[in-house]
């Protein structure tokens, strides 16, 4: 099990993350750059950050990420999903852990189509009686 990788895949919205960790010293690389340069608001960092600090392994993997589409918002989701999943493939008694605070839940949430004859997905035009 010595230096074997470990992937999975976390989507949000529209963006998808793949996540691949192996056992090493604690560096986050995200597309090519590290955490901290990719995602700069301390509020993104703490949320993909989330799984590693509930199951005591932050510090454990070496983690890299390819991640794409999307906003920063929905790739930081994508990515702590990612994260959480590999995290169930290296130890599955993680699971109750992950689950309880809701981290193996894809968030379903997406953006609701614009409709036609309208400016947006609920925006009506303004209504003329006369």
């Amino acid at each position: 099990m010595k230096n074997q990788a470990f992937h999975a895949i976390g989507r949000r919205k529209e963006a998808v993350a793949r996540v691949r960790m192996i056992p090493g010293d604690g560096k986050f690389i995200v597309n090519k750059k590290p955490l901290l340069d990719f995602f700069k608001r301390e509020i993104l960092q703490m949320i993909i950050e989330q799984p590693l600090n509930l199951t005591e392994t932050l510090g454990k993997y070496d983690i890299h990420v390819n991640v794409n589409g999307g906003g920063l918002s929905g790739q930081a989701g994508a990515v702590r999903l990612g994260v959480s999943r590999t995290l169930l493939k290296i130890d599955e008694e993680f699971r109750p852990k992950l689950k309880a605070a809701g981290l193996l839940t894809r968030d379903p949430r997406m953006v609701e189509r614009k409709k036609y004859g309208q400016p947006g997905a609920r925006k009506r035009f303004q209504f003329s009686k006369r």
